[in-house]
Parts: C-alpha cells; sequence; structure tokens
C-alpha cells in the first residue's frame, strides 16, 4: 500500500507536468495561428486542440492493446491496428469540426468511419479465409474503436467547440480533468477517513458510499472554482453551475472507474497494464475522463 501510494505521488506529478506542457503548446499554437487560420480559412481564432490531440495520438496505441488484451481473456479479439486507427480518425474527426469547410460534411462523414471499422475488420477476416470468430472480430473492433475513439472524440470536439454557448479552451478540458481526477482523491481519503458502509463490495470493495459521498463534495467544489477560470476564458459559468457540473461530471468519472473495474474482473486482471507505476495502464488513468467526457460536452451546451 504504501509503494502504491509513493509510486503514485513520484509518476503522478510527472504526469501532471506532461500534460502541462502539452496544454500550454495547445495555447501557443492557437495564440500563434490567428492570422494564418483567418487568412486562409475564414477563422475568428487560431488553431485548437493540437496539444489535446498529440496526447490522443500517443496514448491511443497503448490504449489499444491493453483493451485488446482484456477483450482476449473473453476470446473477443478486435483487430489491434484497425481499432487504433479507427480510434485515432475519430480523434482527427472531431479536430477538423473547427474548421467551416468540414461542418456540412462532418455528420457523414463520421458515419462512414464507423462503418468502414466494421468492413475493414470484415475484409481483414476474409483475408485469412476465415469465417469463424468473425462477428466477435468485428464487433470487438468497432467496440475498441467507440471506447476509444468514440469517447475521445468529445473531449477533443469541447476543445475546438464555437457556438453562443461556449468556445472551447484549454480550460475547459482542464476543468474535467481537475473534477475527475480529485473525485478520485476526495473519495480515496474520505474512505480511508470515514468509510464504512461499502458501496459495491462484489465489484470494487475499496469503494465506500461515504468516500463516493467526499469525493462528490470535493468534486462540486473544484467544480465551483473551475468556474471562475472558465468564465474569464470564455463565458459567465456561474459558481452554481460549476458546483453542478463538478457534482454530475464527478460522479460519471466514478461510473467510468466501475465500468472498467467490471471489464477487468471479467479478465481476470488486476490492471488493464503495468506501464505507469501505482496507476497501472494508460486505461486505469483515461476511463473516468473518457466516460464523463460526452456529458460535460452536453453540460457546456446546456449552460
Amino acid at each position: 500500500m504504501q509503494e502504491a501510494l509513493r509510486n503514485r505521488l513520484t509518476f503522478g506529478p510527472i504526469m501532471l507536468a506532461g500534460l502541462g506542457v502539452l496544454f500550454i503548446l495547445d495555447a501557443v499554437i492557437q495564440n500563434n495561428t490567428g492570422s494564418f487560420m483567418r487568412e486562409h480559412f475564414g477563422h475568428a481564432q487560431g488553431l485548437k486542440g493540437v496539444g489535446i490531440l498529440i496526447l490522443l495520438i500517443v496514448v491511443c496505441p497503448i490504449a489499444t492493446v491493453e483493451l485488446t488484451r482484456m477483450f482476449a481473456a473473453e476470446h473477443v479479439r478486435p483487430y489491434p491496428v484497425l481499432a487504433w486507427l479507427g480510434a485515432s480518425s475519430l480523434a482527427m474527426h472531431a479536430f477538423l469540426t473547427q474548421f467551416a469547410w468540414f461542418r456540412p460534411v462532418a455528420a457523414s462523414v463520421l458515419m462512414i468511419l464507423v462503418v468502414f471499422g466494421m468492413l475493414a475488420a470484415a475484409l481483414r477476416r476474409a483475408m485469412d479465409k476465415q469465417t469463424d470468430e468473425a462477428i466477435v472480430r468485428m464487433a470487438g473492433t468497432v467496440l475498441a474503436t467507440l471506447y476509444l475513439g468514440g469517447l475521445s472524440w468529445f473531449l477533443l470536439a469541447l476543445r475546438v467547440k464555437e457556438s453562443e454557448h461556449i468556445k472551447g479552451s484549454t480550460m475547459t478540458i482542464l476543468m474535467i480533468l481537475l473534477v475527475v481526477k480529485f473525485t478520485d482523491i476526495g473519495a480515496y481519503f474520505g474512505g480511508r477517513a470515514l468509510g464504512k458502509h461499502k458501496l459495491i463490495p462484489w465489484l470494487s470493495p475499496g469503494k465506500t458510499w461515504e468516500g463516493l459521498f467526499v469525493g462528490l463534495l470535493t468534486a462540486g467544489v473544484v467544480g465551483m472554482i473551475c468556474a471562475r477560470g472558465i468564465g474569464r476564458d470564455t463565458y459567465a459559468l456561474e459558481w452554481w453551475k460549476g458546483a453542478i457540473f463538478g457534482v454530475i461530471i464527478g460522479g460519471i468519472g466514478q461510473v467510468g472507474d466501475l465500468l472498467e473495474s467490471l471489464m477487468k474482473r471479467d479478465a481476470q486482471v488486476k490492471d488493464s497494464g503495468s506501464i505507469i507505476p501505482g496507476f497501472g495502464g494508460i486505461l486505469d488513468v483515461i476511463d473516468s475522463p473518457l466516460l464523463a467526457a460526452p456529458f460535460a460536452y452536453l453540460l457546456f451546451s446546456l449552460f
């Protein structure tokens, strides 16, 4: 337990520093490409989301391998390369939605990418002159693509989003990440200090109702604090909306954590991988923010 906590305290700040560098790069590129975007694309702002796109492109191959390994435990074997290409294509699709020339065909291209992933898996199986496991190969490839790429789409689309409600910024993404991770922190320490009633003992024996309450309370406070930063950067987000956002997204993040726990128990593995000491695999780190992304997109649109 002490070693795991020590690894978390060591590698957690390293990951945060790397994320900070990508956020700074993202903002610098946006601030220095305004004239180019106006001249060539008639875009009011600079190029958005480059740092987030780089992050997704880097983690997507590793996450695909981890997800494929867990699926294989139940004899569902997606084609990793096809799933990775599909997920990366969905992320690139979200990135392109900031261009006016792409928006008229965005919906059609999105559906084509999903269908193409299924067809590509079928053709790949046909190349082996095999019909057995064709369905599970196709289903596994599409599921891996949508789990990683579909959820990533919302994260990147929120970064480049421009509407009357909100103009995407690094702060919107940072708010999601902070809310989700501080929910974990609050739940962990709240559970250790006050935890008496198990939340779902058969799935995640370490989680308690008391820890969940403290985690959601922490998420609400973080949401209130981040609302001030959002208000300066994009539009006026009142403190109470930030609190509601924090509680909802923090709760969804906990559901995402339980969802991965369900998959890991089915695959009979403790962690999705071992690439990050103290945290496990890439999926163990990104599962909650990914699942929270579409709900955050909806809330920001409503607010």
